[in-house]
């Protein structure tokens, strides 16, 4: 998957690009707007991540050079109030995203458009393990894996996300739909159960006093 990363803060955008890259997509940083018309004008992407405020040519311009290729967009941008948002994507932009965020939140939301503009079919090799979102199928050397509700949900978690250091609270809450109450023995026992089940006990690492990453060097 090709995104091209549009953004003219470059801590933002090289952050975005490290992240997305630990992910498995190829990116490409461009920080104004002009450069980044004649980068849409002769190269395709499967997505467009898209400040709205950029020196050269703004977001909205930009859009209406991208909409014609059908190149799905996610505006990126600190416009944050409801009628930026509404404006934003009635422009045509597929998702919109305000800063602040998280960059989990943002991967969630790339894989999100992926999906609905057709061009991912989620499916995900970590060494022998692979998991089909789709088809809720998860196999370890083409052995299907038997998984509860709450460690299919976990792992989908952690694939989606490899390479990331997450949170315990941010695991509670994503996995079990409440907020984190501070006992980590719920998360803690669900990773110990997908180690042993998928043989990710040197893969899925602890990280002390933040949470856990699952650590995928292909």
């Amino acid at each position: 998957m090709k995104i091209l990363i549009v953004e003219d803060e470059k801590p933002i955008a090289n952050l975005i690009d490290l992240n997305l890259r630990s992910s498995g997509y190829q990116c490409t940083c461009v920080y104004d707007g002009i450069e980044a018309a004649d980068l849409i004008e002769h190269n395709t992407y499967d997505l467009i991540l898209l400040d709205i405020m950029l020196p050269g040519a703004d977001g909205y311009e930009l859009l209406d050079q991208i909409r014609p290729t059908g190149t799905p967009v996610i505006f990126i941008t600190a416009k944050d109030s409801l009628l930026d948002r509404v404006k934003g994507l009635r422009a045509g932009a597929d998702d919109y995203l305000a800063k602040p965020f998280e960059i989990i939140e943002l991967i969630a939301r790339v894989e999100s458009v992926l999906r609905r503009s057709g061009r991912m079919e989620e499916r995900y090799e970590i060494g022998d393990v692979v998991v089909v979102p789709k088809s809720m199928q998860v196999t370890k050397g083409g052995v299907p894996v038997d998984l509860t509700h709450k460690e299919y949900e976990l792992l989908l978690m952690f694939v989606r996300n490899r390479n990331i250091a997450l949170f315990r609270d941010a695991i509670y809450e994503r996995v079990w739909g409440t907020e984190y109450d501070g006992d980590s023995r719920t998360v803690d026992l669900h990773v110990q159960r997908l180690r042993k089940k998928l043989g990710w006990q040197s893969r899925l690492v602890a990280i002390y006093k933040v949470g856990y990453r699952l650590e995928d060097p292909s």
